[in-house]
């Protein structure tokens, strides 16, 4: 009985890493290195989110909790931050600015909070304002529940839309037979709001008994990079397991799977689920076997780089490289490795003076600079 069951979980392990072979079969391509890099921002531990003000000076969040104003070379920090739950991947997450901010002045910042009765955390998405090196007027517009002591998959980006529209994300908090399923509970979700936190009178669960307003899409797992495409929609990419990182264009209402189909397998190597696609469910644009670990992305609109531009840019967290997708109506033609061996890059975005900025782990930030 005992070398029958061996044998079950042994063919069950081979099954799966059979799966784990399914590749999409497009090779990354080696780093070209047609450019230099320019460390602008130096001695950074986590540098998580990254924006720019008006006067070209940055505002910039490290994991632990600490909101830089990066400016004329000093990094003056920033009071008043929210107490954050610094634990495995949660901190100080995300910083993006009103597509207005030069008439109103409002800084949105998501990271994982205390609030609540329950022990440990849960993200949360704040506004404020910066005056004298210090928030004023923060004003919280949403927080997951419940807290939980589980220190992964808090999410989190933000994005608006060329309409106003307010999106971020908040991954499954590591409950994923519950939370990516269901409409009533937050966690393996992407949002959408107004500006100010209200909830859009057209989002797709409005009117569904007990489900949670401001949920725009559901089924994923930890949506760690968001960015608008040149034709004005919102992607993310996210997590998987072991296997199945996914890209993913956001479309309202609409289920993307995690974790009834997936690309991926469990970190033991076993199977979570036989299936990779479901009638209802949405494939992803793209997947990653193996994983790359993606964090943060940007699609590249900048003259400055004529052979990258309406491409997509991803970190790669345990390659430690950032990756170029090269697209083709909509389609990924192409992979290329970009600053290969500098390290765990946190976060991609393009700057106002239209060159590609990275932020990477125990570094700091560097400037992409074409030959």
């Amino acid at each position: 009985m005992r070398l029958f069951s061996f044998l079950i979980i042994l063919c069950t392990v081979f099954s799966a890493c059979a799966q784990q072979k399914k590749i999409n079969d497009i090779l990354i391509q080696e780093d070209p290195k047609n450019y230099t890099t320019e460390l602008v921002v130096p001695e950074l531990q986590i540098p998580w989110g990254m924006v720019w003000l008006p006067d070209g000076s940055m505002l910039i969040t490290e994991k632990s909790g600490q909101l830089i104003h990066f400016k004329d070379g000093n990094k003056i920090m920033i009071a008043n931050v929210p107490e954050v739950y610094n634990r495995n991947q949660g901190g100080l997450l995300d910083i993006e600015l009103h597509p207005k901010y030069k008439e109103n002045g409002w800084i949105y910042i998501t990271y994982s909070s205390k609030e609540g009765t329950e022990k440990g955390g849960n993200t949360a998405l704040i506004r404020a304002k910066l005056k004298d090196n210090q928030l004023t007027n923060i004003q919280k517009l949403y927080k997951a529940t419940p807290n939980t002591t589980r220190g992964h998959h808090f999410g989190s980006r933000i994005e608006f839309d060329n309409d106003g529209y307010l999106y971020f994300s908040i991954g499954d908090r590591g409950n994923r037979d519950v939370n990516p399923q269901d409409l009533t509970k937050d966690g393996g979700k992407v949002y959408r709001l107004h500006d100010d936190g209200t909830i859009p009178k057209d989002n797709p669960f409005v009117d569904k008994k007990e489900a949670k307003k401001a949920i725009y899409s559901y089924g994923h797992r930890n949506p760690q990079g968001m960015a608008i495409h040149p034709n004005g929609t919102i992607w993310v990419h996210e997590h998987g397991p072991r296997g199945g990182d996914e890209i993913n264009p956001i479309k309202k209402g609409i289920n993307y799977g995690w974790p009834v189909i997936t690309y991926g397998i469990n970190y033991s190597g076993t199977s979570i689920t036989d299936s990779t696609k479901k009638e209802g469910m949405e494939q992803p644009l793209y997947y990653w076997i193996p994983s790359i670990a993606p964090s943060g992305m940007d699609f590249v609109t900048s003259d400055i780089y004529p052979d990258w531009k309406n491409d997509l840019l991803v970190g790669s967290l345990v390659f430690q490289y950032l990756e170029l997708v090269e697209l083709n109506d909509n389609k990924v033609t192409a992979r290329k490795k970009l600053l290969d061996g500098m390290g765990r890059i946190r976060n991609v975005r393009q700057g106002p003076d239209g060159y590609i900025y990275v932020a990477i782990e125990n570094k700091g930030i560097v400037k992409i600079i074409p030959n």
